[in-house]
């Protein structure tokens, strides 16, 4: 037989689907590295930033280490019996070969040899101008290159160049603040090559461009090994076709885009592959960035992008906190807009210097790695497509946390968003796996397809209701139609915390969970709700806990286990919910921590037609699961 509950603790059985809001929005290689011809995907930019083309091409993603590296990129031994030495002498040099050529602080290396080179210039630069089928070895043995106008180290002809960093030395290539024409080429780097360039070795090297970007390479850019340092006005790393890295330890303070590989003509390359060693990076641009394709199998990476997350612009619907209008009778829609979309409710995207910690303008592949970013925008974006296989991640945004713009997969790794506006964001979010926790301003999750708008259509035809005070068939005031967007958002595996501000699972189209541990934490205030679905929300799987608002309140469509769901007035945070079989077994328990007034209950061992008993604080009720 059913209890009363006080005054304080109104449980109302749920006769039907509270009508939902909308979303509130391999041998030595010979030859040129070639590796970026076969597997990538890039899209034609122009411009500063790594924007997306119209028409990305397909990502191979099934390409390794051995693809992407040859032999020779790790190759740090020669014949020191056959290498020919340079000596700097601050003003000028010497070398052991008429292959150097020396006049006044410029050294120009012709031929393909392998050059060790020692010693300072104290405004002087080394030049590469070798026949284009030569291959040359660069090792450092300890030097301090400063050019005042141009780039220390440039690489104008070649077919490709190795860098070693010889054993604990330590080496410097600095410009001085301006760069002044002295060919055709536009050299804006302490480092410039025209040519594919490998850094290699297990010494460090410290690059400084107090005008221009760090190192620059207009063809494939590599690093293997070694310790760096890059400081730059610009982009630190700047790449035409493609950036990889494996085994290096590599600190960047730039003030555009720390890592940056951008090919404006062929979307087949600009794309960055990381495959193990340390990135950190400061940058008052993107993190790293892509005009392509990106792919991250391990390593760890720790960026701060513009500012970090208090630098976002932490946008909110106009009247956040408000009942759409002001309450019954007005609640046909935002004052000035039609409904919630993001798009609407915040500064343009890229009106402004983008500063994103890892984006792709085509689709991104995470496979491992510990990847730390406190970013002013997205933490992580693809302009297409974003999957996550693996990792670690510890993330604080200003606006979304990961975003893609068609499809977001996760199935393994551990996330921990501390700050967002909205957690993880795509038109299709698909959660395999993994354990994901984030907090954030607005949506936890948002499949933000189609038009947001609010509104009554899809789901069950009632409210909340059915008991003292039950608010029958809909909203005072009643609502217009509603959009209905092609987003969806499928949970089948993996363990989601969600603490939202905002909707808790918005889906601009369909909501489906077939496995996995859901647990959504949602305010009481504002035109938010624990699930939000434009046409179907239904669960056959899994476990879902949910707490929020009961104003714009949604449950499930549809279902093949049991489902609670009753309204429970005003309850303060840290007040427990207990769910108890008719044998007195503990079903579910859950203690959320914000205030809230709905409570969704699923899970495979609720049972539908039976009846349980829920107590939320000190008040008991016993209902019939759906």
């Amino acid at each position: 037989m059913k209890k009363c509950l006080s005054v304080v603790l109104v449980l109302l059985l749920v006769l039907g689907l509270l009508a939902g809001c909308g979303a509130n929005n391999t041998g030595e290689d010979n030859s040129k590295n070639d590796d970026s011809n076969s597997n990538n995907s890039s899209t034609a930019t122009s411009g500063d930033d790594a924007n997306t083309n119209t028409d990305p091409v397909d990502v191979d993603f099934s390409k390794t280490d051995g693809d992407m590296f040859t032999d020779r990129d790790s190759r740090t031994e020669y014949d020191a019996s056959k290498a020919i030495t340079i000596e700097l002498n601050g003003t000028t040099a010497t070398a052991s070969s008429n292959s150097v050529k020396v006049s006044g602080s410029t050294v120009t290396i012709t031929e393909e040899a392998t050059y060790v080179i020692s010693g300072t210039l104290s405004d002087g630069m080394i030049v590469v101008n070798a026949p284009e089928t030569a291959k040359l070895q660069l090792v450092f043995n300890g030097i301090n290159i400063t050019k005042s106008t141009s780039a220390a180290l440039y690489i104008m002809e070649a077919d490709k160049v190795f860098v070693t960093l010889a054993d604990g030395t330590q080496n410097t290539l600095a410009n001085g603040g301006t760069f002044t024409a002295i060919d055709d080429n536009n050299i804006d780097g302490a480092v410039y090559s025209k040519q594919d360039l490998t850094f290699n070795g297990t010494g460090s090297l410290s690059v400084s461009s107090p005008a221009g970007h760090g190192i620059v390479c207009k063809d494939d850019l590599v690093f293997t090994g070694g310790t760096y340092t890059v400081n730059a006005a610009s982009h630190g790393l700047d790449a035409n076709d493609s950036v990889r890295i494996a085994d290096a330890n590599i600190t960047i303070d730039a003030g555009k885009d720390a890592i940056h590989c951008e090919n404006s003509e062929d979307a087949a390359k600009g794309f960055i592959y990381i495959s193990s060693g340390m990135i950190k990076a400061e940058a008052e641009g993107d993190g790293i960035a892509a005009s392509a394709y990106m792919q991250i199998a391990d390593g760890t990476i720790d960026l701060l992008v513009g500012g970090g997350s208090e630098n976002g612009s932490k946008a909110h619907s106009d009247n956040f906190g408000g009942f759409m209008g002001g309450g019954p009778g007005g609640m046909g829609g935002r004052p000035g807009q039609p409904g919630s979309n993001k798009s609407q409710d915040t500064t343009t995207e890229e009106a402004s210097t983008s500063m994103k910690g890892l984006k792709a303008a085509n689709s991104m592949l995470i496979g491992g790695g510990n990847i730390t970013i406190n970013s002013a925008d997205d933490a992580i974006h693809s302009d297409v497509s974003l999957t996550i296989n693996g990792g670690i991640f510890t993330i604080a945004s200003g606006d979304d946390a990961i975003h893609a713009e068609d499809t977001l997969t996760v199935t393994a790794g551990k996330i921990d968003i501390s700050e967002s506006y909205e957690g993880l964001e795509a038109l299709h979010i698909d959660v395999q796996g993994g354990n994901i926790k984030l907090v954030a301003s607005d949506d936890g999750l948002n499949a933000a397809g189609g038009t947001d708008q609010s509104g009554t259509t899809g789901g069950r035809d009632g409210m909340f209701g059915g008991g003292p005070g039950g608010m029958g068939g809909g909203r005072p005031g009643g609502f217009g139609g509603m959009s209905s967007g092609n987003g969806s958002i499928v949970i089948s595996g993996g363990s989601l915390y969600i603490n939202s501000s905002g909707d808790g699972l918005d889906a601009n189209g369909t909501l489906e969970i077939s496995g996995g541990y859901t647990v959504v934490v949602g305010p009481t205030q504002g035109d938010t709700a624990t699930l939000d679905y434009d046409t179907s929300g239904v669960i056959t799987g899994g476990t879902f806990i949910g707490t929020g608002a009961s104003g714009m309140a949604q449950t499930f469509s549809d279902s093949e286990q049991g489902v609670v769901a009753v309204s429970v007035g005003n309850q303060t945070a840290g007040t427990q919910i207990l769910l108890k079989d008719k044998n007195g077994n503990t079903v579910l328990e859950h203690t959320p921590e914000l205030s809230f007034a709905v409570v969704i209950l699923s899970s495979p061992e609720l049972v539908k037609g039976e009846t349980y008993t829920i107590t939320v604080g000190t008040q008991s009720a016993d209902f019939e699961a759906s």
